[in-house]
């Protein structure tokens, strides 16, 4: 599977398009969907599970913009957007995400961010340019597509999240392929 099956993965997914097309009437910048959504859509399609809708518990939408860094914003935004397609929705600017994560320099970019969440694939996020699904991915697709689930290197150090969210999602029951790979 490369990145070309992963978008028309998406595109055939008319629940998937739908959120992407819903996430892009926000006209925030730099948008991206990650975390589950996408994750979750390619792990299934790679053991055979077929799903009406995605095993997600919620649509983890993140953005960049540096000129607006109230997270009182990004909580008003998920809750307008609370419901919407049934769903879940948070909502948060990576422009001031660096101090969750004790970094001093705040990201660059939605992708800079976007490379700090706990694992490879979780990393690996959808948006829409022209209508069409673009992946991000900023430690590339092989662990998604691979069914490795792999720390990002900022979270190499200390494994103890790394381990708790795999225990916690139930990810290795859910997904008997899949391997964990810490080095």
């Amino acid at each position: 599977m490369n990145e070309q099956d992963i978008i028309n993965l998406v595109r055939s997914d008319k629940w998937m398009m739908n959120v992407l097309q819903e996430a892009e009437k926000l006209n925030l910048p730099e948008w991206i969907i990650g975390a589950g959504f996408l994750r979750n859509k390619v792990w299934d399609y790679l053991h055979g599970i077929k799903r009406e809708v995605a095993d997600t518990n919620d649509i983890d939408l993140v953005y960049f913009n540096d000129s607006d860094v109230d997270e009182e914003n990004d909580k008003k935004i998920s809750e307008s957007m609370k419901g919407v397609l049934g769903l879940d929705w948070e909502i948060v600017n990576q422009a001031y995400t660096h101090k969750w994560h004790n970094r001093d320099t705040p990201y660059t970019s939605t992708a800079e961010g976007l490379a700090e969440w706990v694992e490879t694939p979780t990393s690996v996020g959808v948006t829409l340019i022209n209508g069409n699904p673009k992946i991000i991915s900023p430690h590339g697709i092989d662990d998604l597509v691979n069914l490795v689930i792999r720390p990002t290197p900022s979270h190499k150090e200390d494994l103890g999240i790394f381990y708790s969210r795999i225990e916690s999602k139930k990810w290795l029951e859910k997904w008997p392929k899949l391997r964990v790979i810490v080095n």
